[in-house]
């Protein structure tokens, strides 16, 4: 084992909460974690007096989740949220009318998603849809007289019953084969059945969608938003309510290793859309325009092929037509913008040095301003004078603040107050140490619930996917430190080389490179960690990693096993080379490796987990799901099969419904339960 030097600034180690657990306080578990309550999508008001909000309850007997809209009046403190719907079946995405009469909302109740409203003051919902497939996402325009919705359909169908015929059809038939002549043929946890997701447009009728819904999308060969994840931040109506700019990338053949999103513009009648990013071939998204129809703002990339490029502000003069790129002087990376109420400014998400704040930007200069500090902003949306916000950290899940431009911030919601009471909850600390290159390097370490300075503790030590994102000062529902706290384990997770926040050249470094830079730093972080933190155990640490956190746990186990006494891998890569030709986003593995595996075998070679094999040694639980078409679960067969035939103690943990996450509830549970009997035999 490799010996270093740790190098401490004088304000390294930073205490970023003071929440002091109560006497006698329980500590928290995974049973916690899965039961609590989840915030977000806050949506103000157009006076800005009111705010929705989507709160989740887990069932635990129906195993899954279910989603409820709140009602908050924040100039009324002192009031009580209330439902505002309480349906059995799911209700979200909620939306204002310009007149803040009535709230738009996605809801399940009538046995398909459709979208519903209510008056803000209560009383009976009622559809606003009544389309026969589900509706996706939706959008209103300024003055209501038209709603967007996105529909899967048959691209080659005339209308919305061609689609549902033909998915009758293909239920009743006998023959299960399926054809394709293009990729992608899956992406992330679905087989591509040939529909395609598209934008429609329906004219508004004293506030119900009457008429035939247009495809106003129906020109391109393009999912309208993009998949998997895609929603309706990716369109968006313009303020005269007469066309819709979208968000597309055309398919082709080309679809699975490209990252050409363009922003086009139509006519809310249809007809021909109007490519306006035709010149940028790397991604262009979530189009936004000023309220006086002055802007349209939209974040951009300049890399084709990296989808960790730096996404910039870009803005149109709709007059003049004339670009400007707000943000290029800026080191970050912009992950959701919204313009202020007067149009003079920006408001916008960055990672920042393991932290996640919202930001200020001057429409002119495109300076930045920090409006938050420590934790993560999950999403957020601007009020008359404040905007609003779902902030969580690593001691707490998130709740709703208001920030007003002077940096004046107040809690809204104490949603999990009463449950977290009287469980322990502990205070991460942030500390930094020299990595590779001779660059600082951030982590964050939590300490056992009911510390003990005069004893020793064992280390879950955790390494971050992504591998281009940040493992900050966020509450996950997945990996979440405080189980391990709990269950009386030091937490550790460094942001190494490739993460984002520390300016585009760290993220940069770690392609090409993912057993190099990120390896050393792991090294370093872990030789300062037990250098600055006495009471950790070296003899007592078990390495943790999922997706490329998962990579690095292969990798580890052949190139730096001695500090571990076991191993937990959870949809890691195994061979670099069969990844790239059975992941379905081949543009990732395409830029990573510097090309496809035929055209720079070497570059796949290298750093490959699978050539070192015969070094392993460490005991190792492996998890996947088989509906993970991310990191295909044959790479954890595989491992689990390499263990196998060397003889090294090791367990398969896999789960048949699952994709790159695990999200049942029940499954949650018994995942956790697995990890910590893992930890608890070989570190105990």
């Amino acid at each position: 084992m490799h010996s270093y030097r740790a190098a401490f600034s004088p304000t390294a180690a930073i205490a970023l909460f003071a929440l002091c657990a109560p006497a006698g306080a329980a500590n928290f578990t995974a049973d916690d974690l899965v039961r609590l309550e989840r915030i977000s999508e806050p949506a103000a008001s157009p006076d800005g007096r009111y705010v929705t909000y989507t709160v989740r309850e887990t069932d635990i007997e129906a195993d899954r989740g279910r989603t409820d809209l709140w009602l908050m009046d924040i100039d009324a403190p002192k009031t009580a949220p209330r439902p505002l719907t309480t349906h059995r079946e799911n209700d979200s995405s909620a939306a204002w009318s310009h007149d803040g009469g009535h709230v738009y909302f996605l809801s399940t109740r009538s046995g398909s998603s459709q979208v519903w409203r209510i008056a803000a003051n209560g009383g009976e919902a009622q559809v606003v849809t009544q389309l026969p497939v589900d509706v996706n996402n939706f959008a209103l325009s300024a003055d209501g007289s038209h709603l967007a919705v996105s529909l899967d359909v048959y691209p080659d169908c005339a209308d919305l019953v061609c689609t549902v015929n033909r998915l009758r059809d293909q239920t009743d038939q006998k023959t299960r084969g399926m054809l394709f002549d293009r990729l992608f043929v899956r992406h992330w946890d679905a087989w591509d059945d040939g529909r395609q997701s598209h934008l429609f447009v329906l004219p508004m009728q004293n506030g119900i969608a009457l008429g035939t819904p247009i495809d106003v999308s129906a020109t391109l060969d393009a999912d309208v938003p993009s998949k998997p994840f895609g929603d309706a931040s990716e369109y968006n109506f313009a303020p005269d309510s007469k066309s819709i700019v979208f968000t597309a990338r055309i398919k082709g053949k080309t679809e699975a290793w490209s990252t050409n999103f363009d922003l086009y513009e139509v006519s809310v009648a249809g007809g021909a859309a109007r490519n306006l990013t035709a010149d940028n071939a790397a991604w262009d998204t979530q189009p936004l325009f000023s309220a006086d129809g002055a802007w349209l703002a939209w974040r951009a990339m300049q890399r084709p092929g990296f989808e960790a490029d730096r996404f910039r502000v870009v803005l149109l003069n709709r007059k003049t037509g004339e670009r400007r790129v707000l943000t290029d002087a800026w080191d970050r990376s912009i992950d959701a913008i919204a313009f202020a109420r007067d149009g003079k400014s920006l408001y916008a998400t960055t990672d920042h040095l393991g932290q996640h704040p919202l930001w200020s930007l001057d429409l002119k200069t495109g300076k930045p301003t920090q409006l938050t500090t420590l934790g993560h902003v999950d999403s957020f949306s601007v009020g008359k004078s404040e905007v609003i916000y779902a902030l969580a950290h690593l001691q707490s899940p998130a709740e709703l603040f208001a920030v007003k431009t002077t940096g004046a911030i107040r809690q809204l919601t104490h949603l999990n107050a009463t449950t977290l009471a009287g469980k322990s909850l502990v205070a991460p600390e942030q500390f930094n140490f020299v990595g590779a290159n001779n660059e600082t390097v951030y982590a964050h370490i939590v300490k056992p619930a009911n510390f003990d300075a005069n004893k020793k503790y064992p280390l879950a030590f955790f390494v971050h996917g992504g591998p281009q994102v940040s493992y900050g000062n966020a509450w996950s529902f997945r990996w979440n430190p405080q189980t391990y706290a709990g269950a009386g384990y030091a937490f550790i997770a460094i942001d190494f080389h490739g993460s984002p926040g520390y300016g585009q050249k760290f993220t940069d470094s770690i392609s090409g490179d993912w057993g190099g830079k990120p390896l050393v730093d792991l090294q370093k972080g872990l030789a300062a960690a037990l250098q600055k933190y006495p009471w950790l155990d070296a003899d007592r640490i078990c390495a943790l990693g999922a997706s490329y956190g998962g990579y690095m746990m292969n990798w580890i186990a052949g190139t730096w096993p001695e500090p571990f006494k076991c191993i937990v891998n959870h949809a890691g890569i195994f061979d670099n080379r069969f990844m790239m030709y059975s992941t379905e986003e081949l543009w990732f593995d395409e830029w990573e490796h510097g090309g496809a595996h035929f055209q720079v075998p070497e570059n796949y070679e290298r750093q490959n987990p699978v050539t070192h094999v015969a070094k392993w040694r460490v005991p190792m639980l492996v998890i996947a799901g088989q509906k993970d078409y991310r990191v295909p679960y044959s790479q954890s067969i595989a491992a689990f099969t390499a263990l196998q035939r060397r003889g090294i103690p090791s367990r398969l943990l896999l789960y048949p419904s699952e994709n790159h996450w695990v999200l049942k509830p029940s499954n949650s549970l018994q995942w956790h339960r697995e990890v910590e009997r893992w930890l608890k035999e070989h570190l105990h």
